[in-house]
């Protein structure tokens, strides 16, 4: 798809909107691993997707983005003088190692504390919450510092 001109002829540069983000952080998910659980027959993927998948997800991208975001006219030098991937990756693991240590308290302490019924959809947690952080992590970052100009030395 070309990109739109602006009015002196040129490309227009990109933008990064953080709603946009987040909401397509949650519908991304929910869609696909919420049709993978109704084509493989398997309810707890469907609601799952709905709830720690793509919720996970958002609010990754919400915290990731407002992050990169929050010195617009001056980001961190690190961020931009990083490679792209580098960035992305580094980001993506620090969000699986939070999350999946959220997750892990969160199947270990809940049951103990709480009076849940089924604590079998907590043992999904383990994974669904660093997964679902590390791709939100890694694709908000990946966008955000590619709608970002590296600063040439001279």
């Amino acid at each position: 798809m070309p990109r739109s001109k602006d009015r002196t002829g040129g490309p227009r540069p990109q933008t990064f909107t953080l709603w946009r983000e987040v909401a397509v952080a949650y519908v991304a998910p929910a869609l696909t691993a919420g049709l993978g659980g109704l084509a493989g027959g398997r309810a707890d993927l469907t609601v799952a997707a709905c709830t720690s998948i793509a919720g996970t997800s958002a609010v990754v991208a919400l915290l990731t983005g407002a992050w990169l975001q929050r010195h617009r006219r001056r980001p961190r030098p690190w961020t931009l003088s990083l490679p792209r991937a580098v960035l992305a990756l580094g980001l993506a693991v620090g969000a699986a190692a939070v999350a999946g240590l959220l997750g892990l308290l969160a199947a270990d302490w809940l049951p103990a504390h709480t009076g849940l019924p089924d604590p079998r959809w907590l043992d999904r947690l383990r994974t669904d919450l660093p997964v679902s952080a590390a791709l939100a992590a890694a694709i908000v970052s990946w966008r955000w510092r590619g709608t970002r100009q590296t600063r040439r030395r001279p």
